[in-house]
């Protein structure tokens, strides 16, 4: 059912905030906190920092990970009430890696307009100066912090046809660059570290070029991935020249057979019995 964002109805606004210099925000989002009745914010304390330096002077309502569920209740007891409420992260655009979901979709639910204002998001400005191609690319946020789960992540995305961006910690980026190069051998990559503040970079490369230059890694990192550019992608393998392939690359039999079940769309049973017939 559609739902026209600007027809009176209260209306729940996830509004972007700066992901570092405090003059990245638009005029309109400053006005949309101005005329909200309460801001929903996942740090209330860098919150209160950005309504300090723009002189808004508005009530503060705690809702991050920990208590969303609670938090969105309240949200939906202000607009019932028929209030204008705003929700934000503590950078960024609400719902981006960052809390904003649950009482969106709750909101959604019940009937009330969300309206979303374009704005701050780490992702864009690095991959317009990464050196990557930048008219097809897959967001995935960021990645587990366990290895093994890492590098199974990693095993999916490498035959995208897309430049890959994922997010990172300081902990975990050096890791993550080896596991690149490790399944993406020869791939480029740009990682791109406290963008919009006094310190950042933009780094280029390959993977372990860039290893070497990172040193003792500080604040937040983001990674973008060169597209896979092997003409052969798995649309255009048949189904046993693929699972080959996959095993020739050092994949188990199995674990071969179930991941071209997944990239091909098939039932994995399906693909074992194909396998196995054309083996005899």
């Amino acid at each position: 059912m559609s739902q026209k964002s600007y027809d009176g109805k209260p209306t729940l606004y996830l509004v972007p905030t700066p992901i570092g210099n405090l003059d990245d925000i638009t005029i309109r989002a400053i006005n949309v906190l101005k005329e909200s009745e309460v801001i929903f914010s996942e740090d209330t304390r860098e919150t209160k920092k950005l309504l300090n330096y723009y002189e808004i002077d508005k009530k503060l309502i705690a809702s991050h990970k920990y208590n969303e569920n609670e938090s969105s209740k309240k949200v939906l007891d202000y607009l019932d009430k028929g209030f204008n409420v705003s929700i934000v992260s503590d950078r960024g655009t609400p719902g981006i890696c960052d809390p904003g979901f649950e009482p969106a979709y709750q909101a959604i639910n019940k009937g009330y307009n969300v309206v979303c204002l374009p704005g701050a998001t780490a992702f864009t400005p690095a991959l317009v100066m990464s050196g990557l191609n930048p008219n097809k690319f897959l967001f995935y946020g960021f990645l587990d912090s366990k290895k093994s789960t890492k590098k199974k992540e990693l095993e999916t995305l490498k035959n995208e046809n897309y430049t890959i961006i994922v997010y990172e910690s300081p902990y975990r980026v050096v890791e993550t660059l080896k596991l690149i190069n490790e399944i993406m051998p020869g791939r480029k990559v740009s990682v791109a570290r406290e963008i919009s503040k006094k310190h950042e970079e933009v780094y280029r490369g390959l993977p372990n070029e860039i290893i070497d230059e990172l040193g003792e890694p500080k604040g937040e990192f983001v990674v973008l991935i060169e597209e896979n550019k092997d003409k052969e992608t798995y649309e255009e393998i048949d189904i046993v020249s693929h699972v080959d392939k996959l095993i020739n690359e050092g994949e188990p039999e199995k674990d071969a057979i179930k991941k071209v079940a997944k990239l091909h769309g098939l039932i994995k049973n399906d693909v074992y019995i194909k396998y196995k017939e054309a083996k005899k």
